[in-house]
């Protein structure tokens, strides 16, 4: 029991020191992993829960969520500044704390449904979401705000499990030239500084028409690599 205990007081303690973005993910976390039955003890004091209606899990369901996470972003929903000064330039808003939170859930709902063999369902979602990216790194300021120099660098992704997963739908419906180009795409605007690595793994997952059609690329960072 002390055992247990004091492995407990160590996470209490690592927790309090967390930023609040980081704890809304964890919170996101455990409402989904948490049976129904104890969700009322997790949040009950904070949340009236029997008034909360079950969503529908059907693979619909999860895109039409994803497209109004996609249209309220870019209509500015969760963009939210402050005024910034040297001591607070590294924080986020609750705006963008929310957005991130949000953003990762979804993504974990993708993987989730390319794991289950949704897949065209899955690179639906999984492109939407790439989409947000690619216009917060165009330097758009309209959908998140940050207090120093932004970007999708700082949402702090797992491109190695996304990838495994966005590279898996790509496998099972795209074309051969289409594979290529969405991976060679997809790698250079959020993960170059890992290409060989996401190559490999594009590689492992595609047929043979379209393995043809990544050998131009991994002769590239061959021929790179041996320089």
């Amino acid at each position: 029991m002390t055992h247990r205990i004091t492995h407990l007081e160590r996470l209490r303690k690592e927790l309090r020191a967390m930023r609040r973005g980081d704890l809304l993910i964890i919170a996101e976390r455990a409402i989904e992993l948490v049976p129904k039955a104890t969700l009322k003890a997790l949040v009950g004091d904070y949340v009236h829960v029997d008034d909360l209606a079950e969503a529908s899990a059907t693979p619909n369901a999860f895109l039409d969520e994803v497209q109004t996470f996609h249209i309220d972003s870019l209509a500015g929903r969760y963009f939210e500044d402050f005024a910034v000064n040297s001591s607070n330039c590294t924080e986020h808003s609750r705006g963008t704390d929310a957005f991130i939170a949000e953003f990762k859930r979804l993504l974990r709902g993708c993987i989730s449904a390319a794991d289950s063999g949704q897949y065209e369902v899955a690179r639906q979602a999984f492109e939407l979401l790439f989409g947000l990216l690619r216009h917060i790194d165009e330097c758009h300021d309209d959908v998140l705000f940050f207090a120093d120099e932004g970007g999708s660098w700082q949402l702090g992704i797992d491109w190695h499990s996304a990838f495994a997963a966005y590279f898996r739908c790509l496998a099972e419906t795209a074309t051969a030239a289409d594979f290529a180009t969405n991976v060679d795409q997809t790698i250079e605007d959020f993960a170059e500084h890992e290409r060989p690595q996401h190559l490999r793994s594009a590689h492992s997952v595609a047929n043979a028409a379209q393995r043809a059609t990544l050998e131009p690329l991994e002769r590239r960072v061959a021929d790179r690599q041996r320089r």
